[in-house]
């Protein structure tokens, strides 16, 4: 069975969607729209798929599933705007800006009772799969520690941190995502350090470039989340999970941009990678075939709204903690 997919939003992620659902075996028409309505039509044609004026055109023209790739504030309305139609929606992450908006389109959706998958692509990619697969199994015993790492290798734009939302909503909000997903396990508790080492619109945005985050899971182990924004030696993106019988690391390869200084130890001949985009390629097209059974209705949604506030949540507190500096529980953060 072949779907036709609406897409809204063609900045780099969603151009980058666009590319894959039109090559993607089980999609047979793709019809996509912007607010700027030429990179639209332009991106349509490059594609060879079907450019839509509006939203509401895009809604209306016979589409079976809608992936969404604009900007956070316009989430909430795009998403409602599809379950009321009936229409099942992927979209990118956050749900919305705030917790309120969070709040708001989950319980939206689920009075819908239309699917609704949230684009936390790190679910798809093969290395934290397998270290989820790790811990279900038993074979790393129980869990003690686990240290999670982001770290960009040069901050976004200016104008992209002023509306961000903040280093642990747009970045950290991934790590706490996965560390749930890979534990199974729910965050009860956080204390946050926050730095500003580099150029000064973080500080003028009430952010920080630098994090250093420390969690309690609800079984009583121990979980750290390093955030940047500076990291010359590369895109860092990393999982150590240790437990009592052993450890699954995630991330650590020849493209990890970490240089040993111990003599005699080889160093990697390969570039670390550039970014996001480049490093979780195949979990983004991995995340959109999944999608499509979503859509065919072969499966629930891989990423629901509600799990997508759960980390929120812990954003949330992690926002809390470092303004009050002081540890902050889950029980504080509404749900």
């Amino acid at each position: 069975m072949t779907v036709g997919l609406g897409l809204v939003g063609v900045g780099r992620i969603g151009a980058a969607h666009a590319e894959t659902l039109a090559g993607l075996p089980g999609v047979d028409r793709v019809v996509i729209a912007d607010a700027d309505r030429d990179r639209a039509r332009t991106t349509a044609a490059k594609l060879g798929v079907e450019f839509a004026s509006d939203i509401e055109t895009l809604l209306a023209s016979g589409i079976a599933g809608l992936v969404i790739a604009t900007a956070t504030d316009s989430h909430p309305s795009l998403i409602t705007a599809a379950v009321d139609r009936g229409i099942p929606v992927f979209c990118e992450k956050p749900v919305a800006a705030d917790l309120a908006g969070t709040l708001a389109v989950v319980r939206h959706v689920e009075r819908a009772g239309v699917p609704v998958q949230i684009g936390f692509q790190r679910r798809f990619d093969a290395g934290y799969r397998a270290a989820r697969e790790a811990v279900a199994s038993g074979e790393l015993g129980w869990l003690h520690t686990l240290r999670a790492t982001t770290l960009d290798p040069f901050p976004p734009p200016a104008q992209y941190i002023s509306r961000s939302g903040g280093l642990f909503r747009d970045c950290g909000v991934h790590d706490f995502d996965i560390l749930r997903w890979v534990t199974g396990r729910e965050v009860t508790e956080v204390f946050v350090l926050g730095a500003n080492r580099g150029e000064r619109f973080f500080a003028d945005a009430d952010d920080v470039d630098t994090a250093a985050v420390v969690l309690r899971m609800d079984d009583g182990a121990l979980a750290t989340v390093s955030l940047g924004r500076y990291n010359g030696a590369g895109y860092d993106v990393r999982l150590e999970v240790l437990g009592s019988r052993g450890n699954a690391v995630v991330g650590l390869d020849d493209r990890a941009p970490l240089r040993s200084v111990e003599p005699g130890y080889p160093v990697s001949a390969s570039a670390a990678y550039a970014g996001f985009m480049e490093r979780f390629r195949g979990a983004y097209t991995e995340e959109l075939i999944a999608f499509l059974d979503v859509v065919a209705g072969a499966t629930e949604s891989p990423c629901t709204p509600r799990d997508a506030l759960a980390a929120f949540r812990i954003a949330e507190a992690c926002e809390v903690s470092r303004r009050e500096r002081r540890a902050v529980g889950s029980a504080e953060i509404p749900d």
